[in-house]
């Protein structure tokens, strides 16, 4: 019989991995909430390389989100922070890539079809960032404004009060590759919301029996 594990709350799911046999991937986070978020990328299937499909989801986490993998085979952040919100979102574009694609973090500039230019987000350190357009283009101030919103709902990021165009994450710490993997989704934040709420309505993580 197989046990179910105490992996702490389930954070996120992909009910139907359509890269592996259709098989349920779940993001956990175990340990007390008063320790370093830590996060674990987990499935209950024991189908011949279900293992190898759950470190490749991994693997695409740390290198499009910026996190690190503990030594007990954990993905954190280096800030030691949570963002959920992030997170979800990180899981479910790792879940997305085929296997075989390679895996290289996202630039930090999209190409904006609606003010025909380049959106553009800066670092400008400890965790503030700015958005720009890179030449001035008809509806362009609007798209930025669009843009930062878009980021600080994915992101969980604070707005920048003097400047609407900056935002930043609370940490105080850099997350470059984050930002770059939020951005792409960012332009159209609603759409990205009803994408992750349809990937998890569509089913429920399938019993240990169901999925060997």
């Amino acid at each position: 019989m197989t046990q179910v594990l105490d992996l702490g709350p389930r954070i996120e799911l992909v009910s139907m991995d359509p890269h592996f046999h259709d098989i349920s991937i779940a993001l956990y986070r175990p340990g007390p909430d008063n320790a370093p978020a830590a996060y674990k990328v987990h499935t209950y299937s024991h189908l011949p390389g279900a293992a190898e499909r759950i470190a490749r989801v991994a693997e695409a986490m740390q290198i499009l989100g910026g996190m690190e993998q503990t030594s007990d085979d954990l993905l954190g952040f280096p800030c030691g922070q949570a963002h959920m919100f992030a997170v979800k979102r990180l899981f479910l574009e790792a879940c997305k890539l085929p296997p075989a694609q390679p895996i290289e973090p996202r630039p930090l500039h999209i190409f904006d079809k609606k003010a025909n230019t380049t959106i553009a987000v800066a670092s400008l350190g400890q965790g503030l960032y700015e958005v720009r357009a890179t030449q001035q283009a008809p509806g362009a101030e609007r798209r930025v404004a669009t843009i930062a919103r878009g980021l600080i709902r994915l992101g969980e990021m604070e707005e920048v009060s003097d400047n609407p165009n900056q935002v930043r994450f609370g940490c105080g710490y850099s997350h470059d590759a984050l930002i770059g993997l939020l951005l792409v989704r960012a332009p159209n934040v609603r759409a990205a919301v009803r994408e992750a709420e349809a990937m998890a309505s569509r089913g429920v993580l399938s019993a240990p029996s169901n999925q060997e």
